[in-house]
């Protein structure tokens, strides 16, 4: 690689990881457009859908496990839940990834298509639940949690996510989880739903070293940002605006596909 295309990757890496780290996201749903069409719009050489999950599959590990570090502690951690959901996303992200090797390259840029579709929407849907105190048990449909983590890792692994857009929404609305809960919870399920898709990739020979790497570092630098800053700004402007860059992605994409 030209240290230009060193230099793309790394600041595409970190505005990606910056407007993750703003609202609590793995990063993947933003990497994916901005890794498969600015870098051959800028003039450098284009990756394909297999290699731009492969590379945001590694990312995603990485930055997942940062954050479920971060929140290890303080008695938030539903660990019942995550061995529940844990367990059904890491089955459906190796399905997933694994799989997308062998699927048509406009399939996997529709099933991001999909995804990017449905997170516009969700940024959108009232999140507040309710408070709960450090080490409180809270109950949950178990079988409906693995199902949905089951379907939300075969999906995410398709295009190298971990899923934390779809988990989050999954476990304030539909499991009734709490909020604080909700939060140290996904990510725990995101970073078991990203070994997953990172092993799947590499199995399936999709993952490119040395632009993986340069993501890795840029999200790793970007992301503790992001939360940072996260904290000061009107969220709301923030989510509508990648809204709507989300929206307009998903359109492109199945434009090309359809033509």
């Amino acid at each position: 690689m030209s240290l230009s295309f060193v230099i793309t990757l790394f600041v595409l890496g970190v505005i990606g990881a910056l407007l993750a780290g703003m609202l609590g996201m793995g990063g993947a749903i933003i990497h994916y457009p901005l890794l498969l069409y600015v870098p051959v719009m800028l003039g450098f050489s284009s990756f394909d859908a297999y290699e731009v999950s492969g590379i945001v599959a590694v990312q995603v590990f990485f930055t997942s496990l940062s954050g479920m570090l971060t929140y290890r502690k303080g008695g938030f951690l539903n660990k019942q839940l995550v061995v529940t959901m844990g367990s059904s996303v890491l089955i459906g992200s190796l399905l997933g990834s694994y799989g997308s090797g062998y699927l048509q390259e406009d399939t996997v840029n529709f099933v991001y298509g999909i995804l990017a579709l449905i997170a516009a929407v969700l940024m959108f849907v009232p999140k507040k639940g309710r408070e709960v105190e450090p080490g409180e048990q809270v109950g949950f449909n178990k079988w409906l949690a693995a199902i949905l983590a089951l379907v939300v890792g075969v999906s995410a692994g398709i295009v190298g996510a971990g899923g934390a857009f779809l988990l989050v929404p999954i476990m304030l609305v539909v499991l009734k989880i709490p909020t604080r809960m909700t939060i140290a919870t996904s990510l725990s399920v995101a970073f078991i739903s990203s070994i997953g898709s990172t092993i799947g990739k590499i199995a399936t020979d999709q993952v490119l070293l040395w632009p993986a790497a340069v993501m890795i570092v840029a999200s790793l630098i970007g992301s503790p940002i992001g939360a940072k800053i996260g904290q000061k700004v009107n969220t709301k402007f923030l989510q509508g605006l990648l809204a709507v860059l989300i929206v307009i992605t998903t359109i492109n994409i199945w434009y090309d596909i359809l033509h």
